[in-house]
Formats: C-alpha cells, sequence, structure tokens
C-alpha cells in the first residue's frame, strides 16, 4: 500500500471512530463520547488533507484529482468535515450534529475507497478551466451546507420529541436550530445555483452548448429546486419545524443520489468526464 492509500485509509478509520463514538452516545445518552467522536474526526481530517495533496501533488497541475467518482466522492467529505468541523466550534450546543454527518462522512468516504484507483484519474489540459474550480468549489460547499442542513433537521426533531431529557435538554431551544437549519439551506441554494452556472459555461467552452440534459445535469437542477422550494415554503407560506425538518432530511438524500448515485449508476458526461472529440 502506498503512502497515499494508508493516509486515505487512516481517515476513514478515524472517521470510523468518529461515527460510532457520536451513535453509541446517543444511544447512552452519554455526551462526552460525542467529544471523543468530534475530535476522532478533526484528527482524521488531517490524513484525509495529506491524501488529497499527495494525489494532487503526484498528477500534476490541474484539476486531476478531483474529476473520478472516487475523488469527487472523497473531496466533497473532505469539505463536508470542514464545515463540521467549523460549525461545531463556532456555535454553541451543537455537539450531537455529528450523529447525522459523521455516518454519511464515514459511507461516502469508505464507497469513495472501494472505487479509489492508484493513478488519478486524467483530464486533457483543453478542457481544464477555472470554471472547473467555481464548480467543484460550488459542488462541494453546497453538499456540506445542505448535510449540515439535514443534521440540524435531525436535531430539531429530538429536541422536540425529547424536550428537556438529557441530551435534548443540552441542545439549542427550537427556533435556533430551525433558525440554523434555514440558514445552512440557504448557503447550500446559493453554492448550487453557482455550480450550475458554472458548469453551464465551462460545458459551453467544451461542447458548444450551455446545456445538454444529461441526467447529472438534470438531476442537479431537480435537486437545487427542491432546496428552492424549501425556501419558498419558508418565506412565502411560513413553514417552521417539524415539516422543514423532515423535509431537509429528504432532500439532503435526493441530492446525495444526484451527485453520485446517478454517475455511478449510468454511463453520463460527468462519469469521469468522458468527452468525444
Amino acid at each position: 500500500m502506498n503512502a497515499e492509500l494508508m493516509f486515505f485509509w487512516i481517515a476513514v478509520a478515524l472517521y470510523g471512530l468518529s461515527t460510532f463514538s457520536y451513535i453509541f452516545g446517543l444511544i447512552a445518552n452519554y455526551d462526552k463520547l460525542f467529544r471523543i467522536g468530534l475530535f476522532s474526526a478533526l484528527a482524521g481530517f488531517v490524513p484525509h488533507v495529506v491524501a488529497i495533496s499527495m494525489r494532487w501533488s503526484a498528477s500534476g497541475a490541474g484539476v486531476t484529482p478531483f474529476i473520478s467518482i472516487s475523488e469527487s466522492l472523497s473531496l466533497g467529505v473532505l469539505m463536508t468535515v470542514l464545515i463540521f468541523l467549523i460549525s461545531e466550534f463556532a456555535i454553541k450546543k451543537v455537539l450531537p450534529l455529528g450523529v447525522l454527518v459523521m455516518p454519511v462522512a464515514f459511507v461516502l468516504l469508505g464507497w469513495a475507497g472501494t472505487l479509489l484507483k492508484e493513478v488519478a484519474a486524467t483530464i486533457a489540459p483543453a478542457l481544464q478551466s477555472y470554471w472547473i474550480w467555481v464548480h467543484i468549489t460550488g459542488a462541494t460547499i453546497g453538499f456540506g451546507s445542505v448535510l449540515m442542513a439535514a443534521g440540524m433537521g435531525f436535531l430539531y426533531l429530538l429536541k422536540e420529541k425529547k424536550d428537556n431529557e438529557g441530551i435534548a435538554g443540552k441542545l439549542p431551544d427550537l427556533k435556533n436550530i430551525d433558525n440554523l437549519s434555514y440558514r445552512f439551506v440557504a448557503g447550500g441554494f446559493i453554492m448550487y445555483g453557482l455550480m450550475i452556472i458554472s458548469g453551464a459555461y465551462w460545458s459551453n467552452t467544451v461542447k458548444g452548448n450551455y446545456w445538454n440534459w444529461d441526467p447529472v445535469e438534470v438531476w442537479s437542477l431537480i435537486s437545487w429546486l427542491i432546496y428552492g422550494i424549501y425556501l419558498h415554503l419558508r418565506v412565502t407560506f411560513g413553514w417552521r419545524g417539524t415539516r422543514l425538518a423532515w423535509y431537509s432530511l429528504i432532500a439532503v438524500v435526493v441530492m446525495i443520489v444526484s451527485y453520485w448515485g446517478i454517475p455511478f449508476g449510468v454511463e453520463t458526461f460527468h462519469s469521469g468526464f468522458r468527452i468525444q472529440h
């Protein structure tokens, strides 16, 4: 096993430790396990950064190590964990947020490991553009943001069910949790829009048109509209609380399918950038 893969699997193992710490912390109603989970996630983030950096360095300049499904998964998880860590240290009393976030990160990164090849995927230099960087940034930050929103939705339902019992009693009040979820959705919606617009511009430079009805494009648009509906329901119709908490949890599943399920199961333009010349 080369050094990059060693660091990668160390990250997976530490995210796994974080996952089980959060899950058992919730089951046992023991919040000290949440702190173990948080610092395990922080410890795993370091070798994860090293693994991606090593792949990027070995592949040379450009966006090469971010375009295959496994590499996209790895980068998406990295950005998610970064946003999660910042949120945990910046927002008070949301330690159980990792109960949802870290299992998703662990499963996705583990899946990436089963698909990861020793040599990074390649893309022709002529196809590389700053628009890809904007596209990747929008996609990864958008994913991290809406997963945080789903995590806040989970905390809302936990607080609502348990009220002030045990761990739920240490969470912020329901209104604050609801507002935090809304802010993450709003941020994710903006970044999704940036992802779609930049992807369209890049597609035009490569294929001569802005929209190709590629399955990933269609599902990405559907995901963006789903979060647009969330914002519309909240701002225009005054939806709050339980309904939006469940909405955010269901919406993040659709988003994960559109990002990685469709490219994995269907031959598309996004499956390793298969472009005909």
